[in-house]
């Protein structure tokens, strides 16, 4: 981790946020001692480069599970932080991912409905019955992009956040996410990817202070997602 630049994941800046790129492995935020997190490492970006010695203003406006690399907002006001969140509430941040699948999905596009109950103590999620006590309704929606050797190349938006939630649907469906421990039941492992082929590769969202209308695109760097 200390060799992590975050000035180069660094795709916009100005007073009021800051959007990053967040490599696979690392996490947003973390309570163990002596690991860096993406919170930790922008402000120690923006202390020293403030140089005021005052601990500054940095809010965590949405999460990616630590495997999972892509595109973040990091709000730098409180003001900002509330009409992020607000946003974030409303369903007006626009949130698109890319995966690449074990399995083929049965149909070019469509749209999965399920619910989700967490288990906290094991740190994954699972499909439930309907109306099961403490599920979610999780929804997203998906497209086939590309297909190559049972694997596919699917272009995901999400309408729900839940815990795991791609992860999960993906694989009820019977296409567990490349190089994803957790869930991929058949262990059909490439043993050459490390992390989930999962990739948070589009963030469209408002700027806080002016309303203009801002959007982020990364192009994934994990190895899993060369077909």
């Amino acid at each position: 981790m200390s060799l992590y630049n975050i000035e180069e994941s660094i795709l916009f800046e100005d007073e009021y946020l800051l959007v990053c790129y967040k490599c696979p492995g690392v996490a947003v935020q973390t309570a163990k001692v002596g690991i860096m997190d993406m919170e930790s490492l922008i402000k120690n970006y923006l202390s020293k480069k403030l140089g005021s010695g005052k601990p500054p203003y940095l809010a965590v406006v949405h999460r990616l599970d630590q495997p999972v690399e892509g595109v973040m907002v990091f709000a730098k006001t409180p003001h900002a932080a509330r009409e992020l969140n607000r946003q974030l509430t409303q369903g007006r941040m626009g949130k698109e991912y890319l995966a690449v699948t074990m399995g083929i999905p049965p149909e070019k596009a469509g749209i999965l409905e399920n619910e989700l109950v967490k288990d906290g103590r094991n740190n994954v999620s699972r499909v439930v019955p309907e109306k099961t006590s403490g599920s979610k309704h999780a929804v997203l929606e998906y497209e086939v992009l590309e297909t190559k050797e049972g694997k596919a190349l699917v272009r995901i938006k999400l309408k729900t956040g839940r815990h795991h939630q791609i992860r999960v649907q993906m694989a009820n469906i019977g296409c567990p996410l490349l190089g994803d421990k957790k869930y991929n039941i058949n262990l059909m492992e490439d043993k050459r990817t490390t992390f989930p082929a999962l990739c948070s590769s589009r963030l469209c969202f408002f700027h806080p202070k002016t309303g203009k209308p801002m959007e982020f695109t990364v192009i994934p760097k994990g190895e899993g997602f060369i077909l």
